[in-house]
């Protein structure tokens, strides 16, 4: 009978480091305050608490939950290999090693919520695409971007709304902006923050020479910002035919809405509503969390400058490489993560990368 002592004491010992990560103590205490929120009768007459509460509880519960499920799992491992070890039970091996690999498993995914040392990384993200240098290919670029992250978003389960796509002069798109809706879909998505390059054999090259082209994304948190006085003056605004689905009422009216913060720079864009006056809301209260996170980067980054601290990579400096030609390889500049299975990266398979970047982000604060 094999000894898997090593292996469940590694366990234990993980899932003592998630007790601290998940901060399970204070989470019993909080589900516990929550408990009375949701079962308020009058907690809906402000749906948008209602939503937070239920959603914090969500949340939080499935975290307890995950935890006990893994220490129970742990302890019935532990007593079927001691009883198995007793009696030299060999045919108990397999059942045990994969319990094991399933505990592991479980916990390498809540392990992540380690890396997730932001303010905001908990909350859902805005994203911005835009083709840069490139012509034609960047703009292709771009559109290969959003296809890659909408992939992503939809393998992970979390919501995507598109807010404005606006079409290339031949192919592709100049830009897109979008939502995600999900747990840590901001803290994920920081790790996309910056300029994306592309080197291949253009297809709309007739004498198939090879073209690099660039592409920028930018991301910021989902706040809510009800206080935020922002001047209307220093809005404008401006209407367009929506170009996603809608059937026929897209091509009639302009009910899209692009609005942009003058002071800041800041553009917000919505067309998922068939009125225009929603879609300016919805708009106004994306622009209003750019302009919070605006706010907060510019406060850190003068408290950096004062403390001493070098400049991180940032919006502007190329993040990472996508080579499809000479040779098949993406690869993080940051990070030097990297893989040579390009198609399954265009896919959405970014996992590698956004771990990658949440560990070196880790080792740059300590």
């Amino acid at each position: 009978m094999r000894d898997f002592t090593s292996d469940l004491r590694e366990l234990s010992q993980r899932l003592a480091e998630s007790h601290q990560y998940l901060h399970i103590d204070q989470t019993r205490a909080r589900i516990t305050e929550l408990e009375i929120e949701v079962s308020r009768p009058d907690l809906w007459d402000d749906q948008n608490l209602a939503k937070q509460v239920n959603a914090e509880y969500s949340n939080l519960r499935g975290d307890l939950d995950a935890y006990m499920s893994m220490s129970s799992e742990i302890e019935d491992l532990e007593v079927l290999h001691e009883l198995a070890r007793e009696v030299d039970d060999a045919t108990q091996e397999s059942e045990i090693e994969a319990g094991i690999k399933k505990v592991a498993a479980a916990l390498g995914v809540l392990e992540m919520r380690s890396l997730f040392t932001g303010e905001h990384d908990v909350n859902d993200v805005i994203v911005q695409i835009n083709a840069k240098d490139g012509g034609v290919d960047a703009q292709d670029w771009a559109e290969l971007l959003l296809r890659m992250y909408t992939r992503w978003a939809e393998q992970k389960g979390f919501d995507i709304e598109i807010n404005d796509v606006s079409p290339g002069t031949e192919a592709g798109i100049m830009s897109a902006e979008f939502t995600i809706k999900g747990r840590y879909a901001y803290g994920f998505m920081t790790s996309e923050r910056g300029t994306h390059r592309l080197v291949r054999i253009s297809p709309f090259d007739n004498q198939g020479r090879r073209q690099t082209s660039f592409a920028s994304v930018q991301v910021w948190p989902m706040m809510d910002a009800p206080d935020l006085e922002v001047n209307e003056s220093e809005i404008r605004m401006e209407v367009f035919r929506a170009s996603g689905a809608g059937g026929q009422h897209v091509n009639k009216t302009s009910s899209a809405v692009r609005l942009i913060h003058e002071p800041t720079g800041a553009v917000a864009s919505s067309q998922e509503e068939r009125s225009q006056l929603q879609n300016r809301e919805k708009a106004l209260t994306r622009l209003k969390a750019m302009i919070v996170a605006k706010i907060e980067e510019e406060h850190q980054a003068e408290k950096d400058r004062i403390a001493g601290k070098p400049a991180q990579v940032g919006w502007g400096s190329q993040i990472r490489s996508y080579v499809l030609q000479p040779y098949q390889m993406v690869k993080d500049i940051r990070t030097e993560v990297e893989s040579g299975n390009v198609a399954s990266v265009l896919d959405g398979d970014l996992d590698s990368f956004m771990e990658g970047f949440l560990r070196w982000r880790r080792s740059q604060a300590e």
